[in-house]
Formats: C-alpha cells, sequence, structure tokens
C-alpha cells in the first residue's frame, strides 16, 4: 500500500492551524500538569548525555523542555511546525535570559534542513500523536534517527489509548451515548479525527510503542508512564510544594516505569539508543513489530 501523503499534508495544515492559535494554552499544559514535567525531567536527567551535549527538540512547542535544557547548559534547537509556537519559545528564552542554539519551523516527516548524524539526543515528545498513520509515524521517527549521531538517545512521547476515554468520562460522560460508534472506533484504531475537541490525533496502545521503536533501530533503555501513578487525581499533588513535591516526584517517577501502570498513564515516554543493525534485520523487526504490536483485536469497551 502506498503512503497518501497528501492526508499528511491536511493533518499537517490542522495541527499547525491548531497550536497557532493555543500558543500560550500549550505552555500553560505543563503549569498544570507539574507531574508530567517534573518526571519527564528526571528521565531527561538519568538518560542524557552531560552538558554541553547537543539536542534537537523536535515539535517542542514554545519550548519548555528546550528552555529548561538550555539552563542547564545544553546546546538546544527547537524545531515545531507552528510559527506561534516558535515565537513565544523566543520570547520566553528572553524571559529566562538563555540563548536556544537554533529555532527552525519545520514538519517532523521532513527535517532536511538538518544534518545527519548531528545531534546526541533528540527529543520526539509531540509529532507521534499527530500523525494518524503508522507510515507517517514511521516517517517521523527515521527522520529523528537520521539526526542523532551513533549511540545517541531519542526520547519519544505517545499519548495512550485509554487517555481520551478517561477525559471523556471527566468532561461529558453522556457523550458515551450520544457518539457510540466513534468512542468505539477511537477505542479500536486509536484515531481521533472528528474535528471537534483536540486536533488530529493518534491514541497508542502500550503494546505497541516498544516494538514499533525497535522496529526502527532503537535499542530500548525503557518505558515510562509519565504521571506516575497520580493520572486523572494530580491536583492536590501539583499543587505541593519542598519536600513533600518533591518525594511525590520521586514516587511517580519509580512507579512510572511499572508496566501495570502504563495503560493508567495519560503520557507514556520511550527512552532509546541508536543502533546499527543492517537493512534486511530492520525488515525483520518490521514484521516482528506488525506480528507483535498491534492493539487487542477483541471486543473492547466497558463490560
Amino acid at each position: 500500500m502506498t503512503h497518501d501523503f497528501e492526508n499528511d499534508a491536511g493533518e499537517t495544515r490542522e495541527v499547525q492551524s491548531f497550536y497557532d492559535a493555543n500558543a500560550e494554552a500549550e505552555w500553560a499544559r505543563l503549569e498544570r500538569h507539574r507531574t508530567e514535567f517534573a518526571v519527564t525531567l528526571r528521565a531527561l536527567e538519568d538518560h542524557l548525555p552531560p552538558p554541553p551535549a547537543a539536542v534537537l527538540d523536535v515539535g517542542g512547542g514554545p519550548g519548555r523542555y528546550a528552555i529548561e535544557l538550555t539552563r542547564r547548559g545544553y546546546r538546544v534547537t527547537l524545531v515545531d511546525l507552528a510559527a506561534a509556537n516558535l515565537e513565544l519559545a523566543r520570547r520566553r528564552a528572553d524571559e529566562a535570559g538563555v540563548e536556544l542554539e537554533g529555532l527552525a519551523q519545520a514538519n517532523a516527516l521532513d527535517l532536511g534542513r538538518l544534518s545527519d548524524a548531528a545531534y546526541d539526543a533528540v527529543l520526539l515528545m509531540g509529532p507521534l500523536y499527530h500523525l494518524l498513520s503508522e507510515a507517517a509515524r514511521r516517517r517521523s521517527v527515521l527522520e529523528a534517527r537520521r539526526c542523532l549521531r551513533p549511540g545517541g538517545v531519542i526520547f519519544a512521547a505517545f499519548i495512550t489509548r485509554f487517555a481520551p476515554l478517561r477525559d471523556l468520562a471527566a468532561r461529558d460522560p453522556a457523550g458515551l451515548l450520544e457518539q457510540p460508534d466513534y468512542v468505539e472506533r477511537l477505542w479500536r484504531t486509536g484515531v481521533h479525527d472528528s474535528g471537534e475537541g483536540f486536533t488530529a490525533a493518534y491514541f497508542a496502545h502500550p503494546n505497541e510503542v516498544t516494538p514499533f521503536m525497535e522496529a526502527q533501530g532503537f535499542a530500548t533503555l525503557g518505558l515510562l508512564g509519565c504521571e506516575g501513578v497520580v493520572a486523572g487525581h494530580e491536583g492536590e499533588v501539583n499543587a505541593l510544594t519542598g519536600e513533600a513535591w518533591t518525594r511525590w516526584v520521586d514516587l511517580n517517577y519509580r512507579l512510572g516505569r511499572d508496566p501495570a501502570l502504563w495503560g493508567a498513564s495519560d503520557h507514556l515516554l520511550y527512552i532509546g539508543r541508536k543502533g546499527a543493525f543492517p537493512a534486511a534485520d530492520n525488515g525483520r523487526r518490521a514484521a516482528a513489530y506488525g506480528r507483535r504490536g498491534d492493539a487487542p483485536r477483541g471486543k473492547a469497551g466497558p463490560a
């Protein structure tokens, strides 16, 4: 089956428009979800090479992670689809008194202006949940891989298949009755394309993440549920300060590595190292992914 690049272009325009209109909200999102931000930073601290390593932040939005890593001494290039995100990142970096290594407007599907093997680490913490087809997600990961030096580390974020259902239960539980076919299709395919609420999105089944990334040439270092044990129950925790906050971050970071919690988290963070293997081996891994990585096909939904 050939890949439909025209669909990619349509999805790109929708996602770009969404974030151009919501750059400030995207910056504020990690103020509301402090646990996700803090736990992800812990993973970066544990797996990034020491500064001043070169980091490429692909789809990094208004630069929350890019600015924080620059503050810590890393040389960070921020790439995003939305001009409003990049402009806000520039302003926020100025306010923080730091200078990003680079800012570029580009699509995660085509990083051609960036050199091969130029970065010690790549953050791909956004694009993969806006690419509806597996072929597009694969292309994005391979573009990120191309930019990594041998042995470089990737951090790839996914929104879990169950996150939109939890959101529906919290915001509009009657929606299960009003849109039963859509909700069933969302669960079975992971594709959100209704044109309502969030922009076009793909929600990954936890079982597919590691085999998918390994099929693109990465050796797995870890998989982490970014909300740990508090997904959907983080309000009081996120209001903490001092030692209590630090203890909760530590607990959620440790528990987020437990596979039993991955489906209960809203965001999964895959951490992998760029490996080297022959093209034929890549084909075998991709075939294995196709056999192992699909979500269950049985009847889904509440009993």
